[in-house]
């Protein structure tokens, strides 16, 4: 029998099992508000049929957190978000003034194409468009070196991810192009990808919020490097 949980796996974050902490008990929850970009936000969960791509996790409430400090440009920039579960991130940049892609694996976009319609004004719904990427897979159909800013939060996870999503960054960045990763630091390979990113990318981190453990690292590719 295929769960939530299976699809998803690839996109997992942190498997728990229901009710062994009552600090999760919010995931279960049929709906997140919030209030970001002036804006009142319900973000649809749905964790039994979805799984963990279908919550808000706190990787995305900081970077929207850290989006609202306007220490990254976003008006009239076009901007990725990769992996984007309920979508609270792209919702938000959007809200900003970005023109976004919201991605995610196809089994997500119902979904997600939900949340964007039910959180974007009509005046807005023409910031964000929603679409399909698995990582690594289909690049083609993204322009290379396309976008000002890719997003990312909770996206650093499952070590078999790590090559695809280099890949994906890669094709997606320019010399320009600033990344924002939002992550949690719960594993010895989430600081291994760090490793991995600094060889092509230039990586600081931006921002950290002590109370939910939460990095904010901003990253621009490096020039190529030239063999003597």
């Amino acid at each position: 029998m295929t769960t939530g949980f299976d699809i998803f796996y690839s996109m997992a974050l942190v498997p728990y099992v229901e009710n062994s902490l009552p600090a999760l008990s919010k995931l279960h929850n049929s709906s997140a508000q919030f209030r970001f970009a002036n804006h009142d936000l319900r973000l649809a969960q749905d964790w039994k049929r979805l799984g963990v791509a279908a919550v808000v996790w706190d990787a995305a409430i900081v970077m929207c957190m850290y989006l609202e400090l306007e220490k990254v440009e976003l008006k009239g920039k076009g901007a990725i978000e990769l992996g984007a579960g309920t979508g609270l991130v792209g919702i938000v940049a959007a809200l900003l003034g970005a023109k976004v892609t919201i991605t995610d694996r196809e089994p997500a976009l119902d979904f997600l194409s939900a949340n964007v319609k039910a959180n974007l004004p009509p005046d807005s719904q023409g910031s964000a468009v929603v679409s399909e990427l698995s990582w690594g897979e289909g690049l083609e159909r993204y322009p290379a070196g396309g976008f000002d800013l890719v997003l990312g939060a909770d996206i650093v996870y499952l070590e078999d991810t790590f090559v695809p999503l280099l890949q994906t960054l890669e094709h997606l960045c320019s010399d320009t192009t600033v990344v924002l990763l939002a992550c949690k630091i719960r594993y010895k390979r989430d600081t291994n990808f760090l490793s991995m990113l600094k060889q092509r990318f230039r990586v600081e981190e931006v921002y950290y919020d002590k109370q939910r453990d939460i990095h904010v690292y901003q990253s621009r590719k490096l020039p190529p490097r030239r063999d003597l």
